[in-house]
């Protein structure tokens, strides 16, 4: 299981998270605190306080989704 903390900063972002999460043919879960959301899910995403840094776990492989994800990541650094 691979895991990644990620910040996404608006709602544009966050359909292109989902989009690329649609991609993949493996479970993806979005999580905070004790809540957890399918990534996949545009109104669970939306659904979760943007403004919080998330976690992202997932149990397969993705090129292009997790180059997106390392760009979400930056957003944690900078924000720290």
């Amino acid at each position: 299981m691979k895991e990644y903390s990620i910040r996404i900063p608006d709602v544009e972002t966050a359909k292109q998270f989902c989009r690329l999460a649609g991609e993949c043919d493996f479970d993806i879960d979005l999580v905070y605190n004790r809540v957890v959301i399918d990534a996949k899910s545009i109104l669970g995403v939306l659904s979760m306080d943007l403004r919080k840094v998330l976690k992202v776990r997932m149990n397969g492989d993705n090129t292009n989704f997790e180059a997106f994800l390392a760009k979400l990541h930056d957003l944690v650094d900078e924000a720290a």
